[in-house]
């Protein structure tokens, strides 16, 4: 074949006519996929299909079921919610359609202007998205300046992205289009309408959800299950990020040029001073806590704040003792292991449960008993003479990521608990369309992470050790740390 490119998939090397786009390649391997291919990875880099195939090499199909082909899908569908909006309701009545953050299975948005917003809008705005899903519409992609972007978001009143690309440095911006309407968005899209068809609409707070399918199900829709205390959290702190003009990356830019970062993160610092002041108070207005048993993922800041919260315990006149779980770790050789014969750090059994019990019933009962210290060098937990007895002044701050846990702390009446979840929810978004997932903050932590089974993975490239220890701490947090954060205080 003259002309062609010698492209390898699924270990399999076939000749290609030159420059035929990705779509046209994936189609007879789409028979045996398990989920729809929304994308390809060639070169090493992310590509959509709209792509041409211009050179030989391995392409890894990506499907629905693949967490960048997942995101990929709910960032499409975000765009055709859009396109319906302002189909059904026009420029004229609406000022602003915002994406939040996440809400249990689905994205929150809220929507100003004229055009009101209740369950007969919203039926009409999922017909319509059906009516672009069924049209197969191509998602097209094209490239501008940055001034010609920064004029184009402003005579379409999207003034966030607007403030976004005046600091843009590179010279190029892609913008998405479906038919009329065009908008910017942070990330790969898929090659037509017709590849978001699960989705659902449901109203709710002061705006709506749009619901989409998980990487694991992509064509079942999940059952809607907010989550209201992280829901009125995530509330609050956009609140002081709109009071603070810090909503967006473009309005942080300007009070970063206006008056410096440092200012910022003094206020930001108050305002986290001042709620776990609020913490302590509620912990001593109840009288009967001896236990603050505080979780949260990996990284999140758990130690940090036990012993921030032990201060403003300590100015409220108690006597806190910070305890980290983790120094009830088993012995190394007894951690159980994972379906990959990988030690288990992140699930219960890797926890003394037996012996965490047995010392917290004893200090609540009043006796003294000498605490461990876990060596991660070594792998065994050790006794070096930090004993302690409680008083009726003290109070122990324990964290660890099973800390809401109750079968951890099984023994210990439930009355004398006060459970705390802490998470860094990222409330910072790029613009009014695309949003920061907290999964992103997940990836850094895993690339830096320090995790106590690294020494038995030294045959893995950095790359596959952070996919590996983003999957555990990710699942462990599923598993052990969110289930019984329902019922946290604060």
């Amino acid at each position: 074949m003259d002309h062609a490119v010698k492209l390898t998939i699924n270990g399999e090397t076939r000749e290609f006519p030159m420059g035929i786009t990705y779509k046209e390649v994936v189609k007879e391997y789409e028979k045996t996929s398990p989920a729809p291919v929304i994308l390809v990875i060639a070169g090493g880099k992310i590509c959509e299909l709209h792509k041409k195939a211009e050179r030989d090499g391995e392409v890894q199909l990506v499907t629905t079921k693949d967490s960048i082909g997942n995101k990929t899908y709910k960032r499409t569908a975000c765009l055709v919610l859009l396109k319906a909006i302002y189909d059904l309701a026009g420029k004229e009545k609406v000022d602003k359609v915002v994406l939040h953050y996440s809400v249990g299975s689905g994205f929150y948005f809220t929507m100003a202007g004229e055009q009101k917003l209740d369950q007969a809008f919203l039926d009409q705005v999922k017909k319509r998205m059906t009516e672009l899903v069924e049209q197969k519409i191509p998602v097209k992609k094209r490239s501008v300046g940055t001034d010609e972007a920064i004029a184009l978001f402003h005579h379409h009143r999207m003034y966030d992205k607007e403030k976004l690309f005046r600091y843009r440095r590179v010279s190029r911006v892609n913008i998405y289009s479906i038919e009329n309407f065009e908008d910017y968005f942070y990330g790969a899209m898929a090659y037509d309408t017709g590849y978001v068809p699960y989705f659902d609409l449901k109203l709710y707070d002061e705006g709506f959800v749009l619901i989409l399918p998980e990487a694991k199900t992509p064509d079942v829709l999940p059952e809607f299950q907010p989550q209201e205390k992280i829901f009125q959290v995530q509330k609050d702190s956009e609140e002081w990020g709109r009071k603070l003009e810090i909503s967006t990356v473009g309005e942080l830019n300007d009070q970063i040029v206006s008056q410096g970062i440092q200012k910022i993160l003094l206020m930001q610092e108050a305002i986290q001073e001042s709620g776990i002041a609020r913490i302590a108070e509620q912990i001593v207005e109840a009288g009967n806590k001896k236990f603050v048993m505080i979780a949260g993922p990996s990284s999140s800041g758990k130690t940090t704040f036990s012993h921030r919260l032990s201060i403003q315990l300590a100015a409220h006149g108690m006597k806190p003792h910070p305890i980290a779980v983790d120094n009830y770790f088993v012995n190394r050789e007894h951690t159980p292991l994972d379906e990959f014969g990988e030690k288990d750090y992140e699930c219960l059994e890797a926890i003394d449960v037996e012996q965490f019990n047995k010392d917290m019933l004893a200090l609540l009962n009043g006796e003294r008993i000498e605490l461990p210290v876990f060596n991660f060098k070594t792998g065994q937990r050790e006794y070096k003479g930090d004993f302690l007895q409680l008083g009726k002044e003290d109070i122990l701050v324990i964290e660890g990521i099973h800390g809401l846990n109750d079968k951890l702390s099984y023994a210990l009446p439930k009355e004398s608990k006060f459970k705390i979840y802490i998470s860094a929810l990222t409330q910072l978004n790029i613009d009014e369309h695309n949003r920061i997932p907290t999964t992103s903050r997940h990836r850094r932590q895993a690339d830096s992470q320090n995790c106590p089974g690294c020494k038995n993975q030294r045959n893995l490239s950095r790359r596959d050790h952070c996919k590996m220890a983003l999957c555990k701490t990710r699942r462990g947090e599923k598993h052990f740390s969110i289930p019984g954060r329902s019922g946290c205080y604060v």
